[in-house]
């Protein structure tokens, strides 16, 4: 089974599938689904996601941008 990731940027539209925040993780998994996430609940889940995954895109780093 080929599995095709999919790199495109997260957006305000993609939400956590736990809480329905705004997803800033990506996660593939080696079934093929995918997974997102917000920041909060990646961290507290990322133990066992990181050991079920094959991919995972985090752009929690566009958390600590400040505009000025």
């Amino acid at each position: 089974m080929t599995t095709t990731i999919d790199a495109t940027p997260l957006t305000a539209s993609d939400r956590c599938d736990r809480c329905n925040a705004q997803a800033y993780v990506r996660v593939v998994l080696k079934a093929g689904s995918e997974l997102l996430f917000c920041a909060h609940h990646y961290s507290k889940f990322s133990a066992g996601l990181q050991a079920s995954a094959v991919e995972i895109h985090d752009e929690t780093h566009r958390l600590d941008v400040r505009e000025v």
